[in-house]
This record gives structure tokens, C-alpha cells and sequence, in this order.
């Protein structure tokens, strides 16, 4: 597969222009990618990777992982696979999903492992001296944070590109904001990411799967649905929503 085909340019063109709106990365950044396993996550080490051989600027980039205590996980296959790529790894073992998914909290195990993974998350690119940690998360994703948190928080709110925290010690980015899920898919198929699957019992019927299953007949009546949507969240007309 050529380095520089279609699909690579538009991936990085996305992430290039993500990058430059919201001033994502500095000199001497040391940043912890959130490595999920998933062709997402895998796409942005690699993409942060790559682009540090020709940048004008310089960053390190390590991987955290956190192992969310289910049978069948696939620590072991990621981590032979960023040795093999050369990706600084660090891999967090708990029981973070077994937790989420106990007796008491059976209507809603997400949330709480979710929540769980992410405070150490934060914790642990704290103990490896990173200031921003980069997330996985792609324009569909901000699309359907979205329409997420009208159904079920009852409030017009998704994840933004940039956030600050923690009286600005961290910074959590998301390069792949401007990237189409389809776009990374046919990045994944052409570098031949591994495929790891997620032993998560609840990670097929989330409420983001169906409200990504909702998106998907919208975007199949109107090709131009998409779009529209995210221009939206950028362009909000207050004086016509309710008061609060």
C-alpha cells in the first residue's frame, strides 16, 4: 500500500486541519494516546506517530491501555503489536468492567466504567509526566454524543476537539474530530490493523449503538444529513432555542 494514498491524505488532511483550529499540539508536548485497541484509536497513534518525522514541531507520543478486567481481553496481542511498531506502551490492568457490570448497576454498566477508566486515565498520564492525552473519538462520535445526551440528558451538549482540566495541568484533545468513521475504516483495511476484539458483554447494545443505528437511516435518505448536523454545532442561532 503506497504511504501517501488517497485515504491516508484525507486522514491526515482532517486531522492536520483538527490540529491547527483548536492549537492541539506544542513544542515539547508529551502526550498519552488513549489506546483502545479499536481501529479508532489505532489510526490516531499511528497518524500522531508518522507526523512527527516532518512537523515543524517536536512531541513525544506514549500509548496507555487500560485492561478492563473481562475474560478474553487482548492485552497481551496489543502490546506485541506496538512492540513490534515500536509505540511506547503501558498497559493498566483492573476490574474497572467487572465493577460497571456487578449486580448493583445492572441499568447502566457503562457509565461507571466509563467513568472509572477515565479517572485513571487522567491519573495515569499524570504519573508519566504527559500534559494532553488524545482520544479516539471521530466526527460520527461528536455526532452522536449529541443526539446521546438530547434523548437521554435532556441538554444540546457534545465532546469538544480541546478541553482543558485540572486548572490547565491537562489537556485532552481529539485529532480525529473532522475524520468520517468511513475514512478510518478504509485507513484500518489498507495499514492491516490486527483486530481486537472487545470482550465487553453490553458493547453491542449501548445506547450509542442505537442511537448510531438512528444516524445511519438519516444519513442513508440524504447524503448531505451528516454534514449539515455538524455544521449545526458550530453554528447556533440562541435566540431561537428556549430559555433556560
Amino acid at each position: 500500500m503506497p504511504k501517501h494514498s488517497y485515504t491516508y491524505k484525507a486522514l491526515n488532511r482532517a486531522v492536520g486541519k483538527a490540529l491547527h483550529k483548536y492549537n492541539m499540539i506544542s513544542d515539547g508536548d508529551r502526550i498519552a494516546v488513549g489506546l483502545s485497541g479499536g481501529k479508532d484509536s489505532l489510526a490516531l497513534m499511528e497518524i500522531l506517530s508518522e507526523r512527527r518525522a516532518y512537523v515543524p514541531i517536536r512531541y513525544e507520543v506514549i500509548a496507555l491501555h487500560i485492561d478492563l478486567g473481562f475474560e478474553g481481553g487482548f492485552s497481551e496481542p496489543l502490546e506485541a503489536y506496538c512492540e513490534k511498531k515500536g509505540y511506547d506502551l503501558k498497559v493498566e490492568y483492573t476490574d474497572y468492567g467487572l465493577i460497571g457490570h456487578g449486580a448493583e448497576n445492572k441499568e447502566n454498566p457503562c457509565f461507571l466504567c466509563s467513568r472509572l477508566r477515565r479517572k485513571r486515565l487522567f491519573q495515569l498520564a499524570d504519573e508519566y509526566g504527559c500534559n494532553k492525552i488524545a482520544l479516539g473519538h471521530n466526527k460520527d462520535d461528536i455526532i452522536e454524543t449529541l443526539f446521546i445526551n438530547m434523548c437521554y440528558a435532556g441538554e444540546i451538549s457534545t465532546m469538544v476537539p480541546a478541553q482543558r482540566m485540572f486548572q490547565n495541568r491537562l489537556t485532552v484533545i481529539r485529532p480525529l474530530a473532522y475524520a468520517e468513521a468511513g475514512v478510518i475504516q478504509r485507513f484500518a483495511s489498507e495499514r492491516r490493523f490486527p483486530e481486537f476484539i472487545n470482550p465487553c458483554p453490553t458493547a453491542s447494545v449501548s445506547k450509542r449503538s442505537e442511537i448510531r443505528d438512528l444516524l445511519s437511516r438519516l444519513y442513508s435518505s440524504n447524503r448531505k444529513i451528516k454534514g449539515n448536523i455538524f455544521r449545526a454545532l458550530s453554528h447556533v442561532r440562541y435566540e431561537y432555542l428556549l430559555k433556560p
